[in-house]
């Protein structure tokens, strides 16, 4: 089924799934889980604080490091799986069908963190790494839509007002879940139901407009789908190795999203054990007040950039933010111990976090050749993506292990940014088309 690019009621459902999924990675490892987790890890059932050491298949680990480890393990889950998948999505055309069944275990194993507990904490960990799995497999297919709805000069638009449309939905659904935390005097792990059913209800307007068929070589074959799926990727490999620029570009974008990933993951706990905070209610009250400062803000820096980046080029004004990044990590290690100085971090990161993540998106959808096989192209962006985080994460936790801190950690991030912005200058020019 071929679709009508730039069609505003296809583009308005893209859209809305970031507004559907996006809770996930706010409220869920953001806001409120680390928050619920870092705390029930280091108290007992009478509120007594007993340390951040916890028991994990016998060993004694810091409570912040597992967390590290576990998601981790997630996207190495992901990465494994999600190319070969993608192959057969594409072969068979049926992404959508791929997209829901992610969205579904997503959706459902976040209302399941609703019985995460200390005492059991290898299995509850499951709820999390499914959860996990699940939001980031569906990102795959649901990012490969976006050379398909938009025309080139259309996809950073698209692609911004998909974050902002995610940024809007995530603040709205956060502010659900702290009234009835601080208000109701709800237990934050309602949150967690509550999430769970915001992505799944939000992603039925999505599922009821994007077309179930795109592309594809057959119509529901089952017959040896998995090994030409195999087959399927296995040639758009050999025809991505061809294509200089997008390969350039995943290089960079490796190393510049790790950075990107790590502190979207780890600047909550960050905040929870570096900045000196006057009280544990103040603590609270402002990492969530600097989260939703971060999201609003998103919205704006995902336009101002896409703005940007039309004026300029989009290389450009990646380059612009890599810079920007660069400078929030110095400022955090060297001056971030108030309050103050983390707010000030906060309106930084939430203005250039949204446009760095749509702009990326936008511009490696633009250099992809003319092709059927969208899934499969997308998913070494999320391979690559997912590498970065998996490294990123781990390399946090490692340093923070071994030093006793996240402080030095943050030298870390400095350093991927830096060779990313380098990688990303490499990254040839667009060949103009030449007339006679």
């Amino acid at each position: 089924m071929e679709i009508i690019k730039d069609d505003k009621k296809i583009i308005k459902a893209w859209t809305f799934y970031d507004w559907a999924n996006s809770v996930f990675p706010l409220v869920i490892t953001s806001a409120i889980f680390p928050n619920y987790y870092e705390y029930i890890t280091s108290h007992d059932a009478n509120k007594n604080d007993i340390g951040d050491m916890v028991q994990f298949f016998g060993f004694n680990v810091h409570n912040t490091t597992i967390y590290s480890y576990m998601y981790s393990f997630a996207l190495a889950i992901v990465v494994l799986i999600v190319p070969f998948l993608s192959g057969v999505a594409d072969y068979l055309g049926n992404k959508k069908r791929f997209l829901q069944f992610f969205c579904y275990l997503g959706s459902l194993s976040c209302m399941s963190l609703f019985f995460f507990n200390r005492e059991h904490l290898e299995m509850s960990f499951l709820s999390f790494i499914f959860a996990t799995i699940g939001f980031w497999g569906s990102l795959v297919y649901y990012n490969s839509y976006l050379p398909e709805i938009a025309s080139v000069e259309n996809q950073d638009k698209v692609s911004a007002r998909g974050f902002a449309m995610g940024y809007l939905g995530s603040s709205i659904m956060l502010i659900i879940c702290l009234i009835s935390i601080m208000v109701l005097k709800w237990p934050a792990k309602y949150s967690f139901l509550m999430v769970g059913v915001w992505w799944i209800g939000f992603a039925q307007y999505t599922f009821s407009k994007l077309p179930n068929i795109v592309g594809g070589h057959v119509k529901g074959e089952a017959n040896g789908v998995f090994t030409k799926g195999f087959k399927e990727l296995l040639q758009v490999v050999k025809q991505a190795v061809k294509q200089e620029r997008l390969k350039k570009f995943l290089y960079a974008y490796f190393f510049y999203n790790m950075g990107v990933q790590t502190v979207m993951v780890m600047a909550v706990l960050f905040a929870r054990k570096e900045i000196i905070w006057p009280d544990e209610q103040t603590k609270t009250t402002s990492l969530i007040v600097s989260i939703l400062l971060i999201q609003f803000l998103g919205i704006a820096g995902s336009f101002i950039f896409s703005w940007f980046a039309g004026k300029t080029s989009s290389i450009r004004a990646l380059t612009i933010a890599i810079i920007i990044w660069i400078f929030i990590c110095v400022f955090t290690y060297a001056v971030a111990y108030q309050p103050i100085h983390f707010y000030m971090v906060a309106v930084m990161v939430g203005f250039v976090m949204g446009g760095i993540q749509a702009l990326s998106r936008s511009t490696y959808s633009k250099m992809l050749p003319e092709t059927d096989d969208h899934a499969s192209y997308f998913s070494f962006y999320d391979v690559m993506e997912k590498l970065g985080m998996i490294l990123g994460t781990l390399s946090f936790g490692l340093i923070a292990e071994m030093t006793g801190g996240m402080r030095n950690s943050v030298l870390s991030l400095i350093g991927y940014f830096i060779i990313g912005f380098l990688l990303l200058l490499m990254v040839p020019k667009e060949k103009k088309p030449t007339t006679g």
